[in-house]
């Protein structure tokens, strides 16, 4: 019988409300995951990588990284290109959730290996509907 390592959701955002609506909105749609967040893309690949000075990734537990484009220090393209770069690494699922549509920064996630983009809707209701499903998806996704 195979066992299923815990999944830790780690969230790389630079905006506080929308770090905090992405947190309850994952929660109201039954994710019980535990959530790290990271407020730049340096954090954030610091923790991965296990070269931060802070917390620090453990290999024995699975990560699924919701990553923002635009944040400061090191942006969400970076993070994913360096995760995707990285042998040990890059099997780590990578949603891209960003308000950001330019079809030329899609392409360029997609092809450095993200495994979903979804652009942040700006109305409300949108964006909880949004989070909702992912929530779903998530839910699969440990099945």
């Amino acid at each position: 019988m195979k066992t299923f390592k815990e999944l830790i959701i780690l969230i790389a955002e630079d905006d506080n409300g929308h770090a905090e609506l992405i947190q309850e909105g994952l929660k109201e749609a039954g994710v019980c995951n535990k959530m790290i967040r990271f407020e730049n893309g340096e954090d954030a690949w610091n923790f991965i990588s296990r070269t931060g000075t802070g917390i620090i990734r453990d290999p024995s537990k699975a990560y699924l990284l919701l990553l923002d484009i635009n944040m400061p220090r090191m942006n969400g393209i970076e993070v994913l290109q360096r995760i995707k770069a990285d042998q040990d690494l890059k099997q780590i699922p990578i949603i891209m959730l960003t308000t950001t549509d330019d079809p030329r920064e899609v392409e360029t996630c997609y092809r450095l290996g993200c495994s979903i983009y979804i652009t942040k809707p700006v109305q409300f209701d949108k964006f909880a509907e949004t989070l909702r499903r992912m929530g779903l998806f998530i839910q699969i996704v440990k099945i």
